[in-house]
């Protein structure tokens, strides 16, 4: 037999390679760690930008220069507590409404008539605390209809219980949880790109121009026997909109709306609080995608440093 040359083509990591059921992924919150008692965020894409920094690495070729570097706005509107979730043996035991919630949500979500009240709950029958939270997304101009997803909340159970009635009916800040310099993790989706062949899905090589039955296909399907098609043919299918994680993102600016953030082409004016990230980001321009503090951070990442300047 002679060796093989080629490896097959695309990962099996992924599979299957079809459209998420959902735009806003979940996260495994407990290997997140945080010093903030809130873990994520949600945030909408509003497009790229160069920015000019000045490079504070330590032993970097650049240090003390202004640099321009490719970045990320993300639009970050306020947050609501929806429910708090209370856990027992993994499996949700209590689950208590908040008071006073967005006539908006009602498009999303059947909101019960009577809800129960927090002030009863005893935290020590229970392991782990959580809250459903909602963006006031109209605040971006964007849509009125929130996006609804589960959060971690950091600390122990009595510290957990007091965060949620500190803040139930208030808006939560991005401000308060994030800061600059920080290293954080985007979910979300890619873009969604339709019906691909194989050689886009997959990245096969295109055969020969007098291949008869067609140069952007593969030359075999597979063995006589067994006499069948395997899921790992490379054959043509859906392509985008799957769940991915941007790993390590640096922070280099956040604020509130201000000059500095202009009017972003296919998205438009920022209208409430930002932040800055190095480098792309999955997905098109207003695509949600949820904010958590990072899971991994690497050494390479973590010592950059910059000094934000201005917008290119």
């Amino acid at each position: 037999m002679p060796t093989r040359k080629s490896p097959r083509k695309g990962s099996l990591q992924f599979w299957p390679r079809k459209r998420a059921k959902k735009f806003l992924p979940r996260a495994n919150w407990e290997a997140i760690n945080s010093d903030k008692p809130l873990k994520g965020f949600i945030c909408y894409k509003a497009g790229m930008v160069s920015v000019a920094v000045k490079d504070t690495t330590p032993h970097s070729m650049t240090k003390d220069k202004k640099i321009v570097i490719p970045a990320t706005i993300l639009e970050c509107p306020p947050m609501k507590i929806l429910s708090i979730r209370f856990y027992k043996n993994s499996k949700v035991v209590t689950e208590v409404m908040a008071e006073g919630l967005d006539k908006e949500l009602k498009k999303v979500l059947k909101l019960p008539k009577k809800t129960k009240k927090i002030d009863g709950i005893k935290p020590e029958i229970y392991d782990n605390i959580k809250v459903i939270v909602y963006s006031i997304v109209k605040k971006t101009k964007l849509k009125k209809t929130p996006d609804v997803i589960e959060v971690g909340i950091n600390g122990t159970i009595e510290e957990k219980l007091n965060f949620v009635k500190e803040n139930l009916g208030k808006e939560l800040s991005i401000l308060s949880f994030f800061e600059k310099g920080e290293l954080i993790d985007l979910r979300g989706l890619t873009k969604g790109k339709g019906l691909q062949g194989p050689v886009k899905r997959f990245g096969i090589n295109l055969k020969s121009h007098k291949s008869e039955k067609g140069v952007r296909r593969p030359g075999s399907l597979g063995p006589w026997h067994p006499a069948r098609v395997t899921f790992r043919t490379p054959q043509a299918g859906q392509l985008g909109m799957f769940t991915r994680v941007v790993y390590n993102n640096k922070i280099i600016d956040l604020g509130k709306k201000n000059e500095t953030v202009k009017n972003i082409k296919n998205y438009g004016e920022i209208n409430s609080e930002y932040i800055l990230v190095k480098g792309s980001v999955q997905g098109p321009s207003k695509r949600q995608l949820l904010l958590t503090q990072a899971l991994r951070e690497t050494k390479k990442q973590k010592k950059k440093e910059y000094e934000f300047i201005e917008l290119r």
